[in-house]
């Protein structure tokens, strides 16, 4: 931790305090009410003690902070939900992909990929060239609020004319050219029964389209594609995070498990169906593969029983529009993080132990503060901390003081700290579960968190070698390939030479 400043300075009154308050509606709907604090006669009130800052950094480190013990605890717990969803349907979405088994590494040819993102839509030419290499051409389409929440027949519409563009405008193919197989990534929790059908059990990343929920999405697109005669077949629907892992398996082949830590999170690995009883009808031999999507970041909802939450996690679930669900994702995604650091200020405001005299109605709105501020303040390299001076007076119009300022970034380093323990426990789960910590695996990891924020990374790693000792280094983490694009050409390429082999071929 580092020190901060200890020069005292007189206590401080909060007697000529004023408030203001007010309300505002969030895009999902959900009535938002803030209030504000100003002060009168600045120049009477110093900024708090610089020993109280320190004080604070001590209370907070003490909340956000997981201990080893406490990290194996939650290993456990994550393994026995792994289990539970494996084991039948219900309340636990652990979800079989029907995508069997690793690739080659020597697939080839060319494939469509169709990625539905949370803003845009990508559609790619993925040309597979085997031995782990590939090109892509691809062209994205901006997707508005609007198209999120329309009828879901448009959306899926939509979907269909923009790659019929590309496969005309980019491809230079016509309206008799052959069919190109087609994987469709498609990252909401679906229901699978076979590779190419997925009834979609709940939209999450802001999207609401009426008509979908409960529906077989790849039937709903496969009618758009042929609606608008595209040349197109669809073969595969997946998940970005199954495609991460048969991507980066095709390049690396030591890859074993793969995760997606940016706005949202989750993981895959592969399973023998030996170990998944719920699909037991399909009477596959026991040591078959096949990847499983795990959802994991809807892991310890509801109940709450295992993940150290705090009052600030319990106020941002209380306040989403899907309250009690997705406890895990909304401790360590990128889109909360922000947010938890954003509560702590106001809480400090609240207290009269910071900001007094100025106006911080910005920083009191939901979601204000982004990850990405986060960032920036743990790389700031200046001894002023001049990245903390921008970012507020910028962005919230207030003065900060350089004890504030080291706060700030420390408090950012607990916060950034935390989602990455509790991200290792996630991956010590299917580690121990799958007896990989012998021999050691790697895990491709995508998602701007990994990619992006300061030592996320290592921090990652290290909690690994907390919870497993000095065998936990065995288990590394490497940028991984592209799971919408490239994945999902290669799950389409596997599924085409698999039906035609006849190898489970009704799936």
């Amino acid at each position: 931790m580092t020190a901060i400043g200890n020069d005292r300075t007189p206590n401080l009154s909060r007697s000529n305090s004023r408030r203001g308050s007010g309300s505002f509606s969030t895009p999902s709907g959900t009535q938002v009410v803030y209030h504000t604090r100003t002060q009168d006669e600045l120049h009477e009130y110093p900024h708090p003690e610089k020993k109280t800052m320190a004080d604070h950094l001590r209370k907070y480190e003490a909340l956000l902070t997981v201990s080893a013990p406490r990290m194996r605890m939650i290993v456990s717990a994550f393994e026995e939900t792994l289990d539970k969803g494996l084991e039948k349907y219900g309340e636990v979405v652990v979800i079989p992909t029907y995508v069997f088994g690793w690739p080659t590494g020597k697939e080839k040819g060319e494939y469509l990929a169709v990625d539905l993102g949370g803003t845009n839509l990508r559609v790619c030419l993925v040309t597979l060239q085997g031995e782990g290499k590939f090109e892509v051409t691809q062209t994205k389409y901006r997707l508005t609020e609007e198209q999120k929440q329309e009828d879901g027949e448009k959306l899926f519409d939509f979907c269909a004319e923009c790659l019929h563009s590309f496969i005309c405008d980019n491809l230079g193919r016509d309206e008799n050219a052959d069919h190109l197989p087609l994987g469709f990534t498609f990252s909401y929790p679906c229901e699978q029964k076979r590779i190419d059908h997925g009834e979609l059990i709940r939209w999450t990343k802001g999207f609401g389209n009426p008509g979908v929920e409960g529906h077989d999405v790849g039937e709903l697109f496969a009618k758009s594609l042929e609606k608008y005669n595209v040349r197109a077949k669809l073969t595969a629907l997946i998940n970005d995070t199954t495609g991460t892992l048969i991507a980066s398996n095709y390049v690396d082949p030591n890859t074993r498990i793969a995760c997606i830590f940016g706005t949202g999170c989750n993981a895959a690995y592969m399973e023998t169906a030996g170990s998944i009883p719920k699909i037991g009808e399909m009477g596959l031999a026991d040591d078959q593969l096949m990847a499983i999507n795990c959802e994991w970041g809807a892991f310890d909802s509801f109940d709450h029983q295992h993940l150290p939450r705090t009052k600030y996690d319990i106020i941002i679930d209380e306040s989403s529009n899907k309250v009690g669900e997705q406890a895990f994702e909304k401790m360590i995604a990128g889109l909360y993080l922000g947010e938890i650091f954003r509560l702590i200020l106001c809480e400090l405001i609240d207290q009269g132990d910071l900001f007094l005299g100025q106006n911080t109605y910005k920083l009191e709105k939901a979601y204000a503060f982004d990850t990405a501020f986060l960032s920036l303040m743990e790389s700031d390299p200046t001894d002023e901390l001049l990245m903390s001076i921008g970012i507020f007076n910028h962005f919230f119009g207030v003065e900060t003081t350089i004890e504030e300022r080291q706060f700030f970034r420390e408090l950012a380093k607990l916060i950034g700290t935390r989602s990455a323990r509790l991200s290792a426990c996630g991956i010590a789960a299917i580690v121990s579960k799958k007896g990989y910590l012998e021999k050691g695996c790697s895990v491709g990891a995508d998602g701007s968190l990994y990619s992006k924020y300061p030592g996320f990374a290592k921090r990652l790693e290290q909690a690994l070698v907390d919870i497993f000792g000095e065998a936990g280094k065995k288990i590394t983490t490497h940028a991984a390939e592209d799971g919408s694009g490239v994945g999902s050409a290669i799950i389409a390429a596997m599924t085409v030479k698999r039906k035609a082999d006849g190898i489970y071929a009704d799936y």
